[in-house]
């Protein structure tokens, strides 16, 4: 079994570079420090170089909502701490083979000092955090609707959390000038830039003098922003806290949202807040290059049950990049996707399992209901 090493995120604090009228802010992922994921760890993720050509591929994998409810963290208490590390055992070498890996932390990670709680206020101990990271996990996505259900002491903590373990974070931030540096993440000479958004927080405000805790979707803004990440990145990968909730199908709104996104240049959407999964689909921008939408990932892992709702699913998106001169190809692979579902024993032993292992007749109606068209 191969497996990748656990990379170390270098971040650069931000600047600004006068261009015109205009600036710039930057953010390097360094993958040279620590004991970083790299070609010698993944041998088919091979980067070929010489001195006028280059040639690379990475994989990125992305889950969907990680929402600890009461039962899941009840579970994991052993006593004087919690070990939410059994619950990934079959899912983790998915992760941990692959070049990058996403998810949607529902849940805010603001740690047990703050008082854990479920629905509808959410918060969740910082050792949930560390069975992910265990697992592979490289990039939190923070900007959904419970985003601010522990307020701003709730964000700072989860921000303190992934900053002590260097961990990417993106979509809710400490301070402006944490909110105006890219997030940027460099794979085998391949960049990955991501940007989050969410809808909202569940009617609470954000406080005032602080609008830098979570990206609220904007169009505006985000237009602005994916042009930025264009000059820094290679492929965009936009996050969107969006829909209806327990619909399985896209509405007339997120598909707007996914074509503007689009024809801005973001190459891939990932979509989360139904709570079961919606299909993938790939949709032509007005440029004439493809996007690949995928509406909603379902969850992860939570307390929720029954309707779809304990079933999610791991997307493995394949990434290629080539230069031969002065020009440069960039290309995304068809998507792969592997149906997971949350199982229990009257309400413990949690765990994430592949569903092709539970539930094989299930499993293949599953994936023809997220991948139904080709580029």
């Amino acid at each position: 079994m191969k497996m990748k090493k656990k990379s170390i995120l270098t971040v650069v604090t931000a600047f600004t570079v006068a261009a015109g009228a205009g600036s710039a802010y930057f953010l390097l992922g360094n993958e040279t420090s620590g004991s970083p994921r790299s070609a010698e760890n993944n041998p088919e993720h091979e980067v070929t170089l010489t001195e006028k050509s280059f040639a690379s591929k990475a994989e990125l994998t992305a889950a969907g909502d990680f929402l600890i409810h009461k039962p899941l963290y009840t579970d994991a208490f052993t006593g004087t701490s919690y070990d939410f590390n059994p619950m990934f055992e079959e899912v983790r070498t998915i992760f941990e083979e692959s070049d990058a890996a996403y998810i949607n932390q529902e849940s805010i990670l603001g740690g047990e000092a703050l008082g854990l709680s479920s629905y509808p206020s959410f918060n969740s101990p910082h050792e949930a955090g560390d069975a992910l990271l265990n697992a592979g996990m490289d990039v939190m996505n923070m900007a959904n609707n419970h985003t601010l259900d522990k307020g701003s002491r709730g964000v700072l903590s989860a921000i303190r959390y992934y900053e002590d373990r260097n961990v990417l974070y993106t979509g809710a931030y400490k301070n402006e000038r944490d909110q105006l540096t890219p997030r940027v993440l460099n794979r085998n000479g391949i960049r990955f830039g991501f940007l989050s958004y969410t809808y909202g927080t569940n009617g609470i405000p954000v406080p005032e003098g602080m609008p830098y805790l979570v990206n609220l979707i904007d169009a505006e803004k985000m237009k602005k922003d994916i042009r930025e990440m264009r000059e820094l990145a290679d492929f965009v990968i936009v996050s969107a806290h969006w829909g209806l909730e327990y619909e399985r199908f896209p509405n007339g709104e997120q598909k707007s949202l996914a074509a503007m996104l689009a024809n801005e240049g973001a190459n891939v959407i990932i979509g989360h807040h139904p709570h079961v999964l919606q299909p993938m689909e790939w949709i032509t921008a007005k440029s004439g290059k493809k996007t690949l939408v995928i509406y909603s990932l379902g969850n992860f892992l939570s307390g929720q049950e029954g309707d779809y709702k304990d079933i999610g699913g791991i997307a493995k998106l394949t990434f290629y990049k080539k230069i031969s001169g002065d020009k440069r190809d960039l290309q995304i692979g068809e998507p792969g996707f592997i149906p997971t579902i949350v199982t229990h024993s009257n309400k413990s032993n949690y765990k994430v399992r592949i569903l092709k292992n539970v539930d094989p007749e299930l499993d293949d109606s599953i994936k023809k209901h997220v991948l139904t068209t080709k580029k």
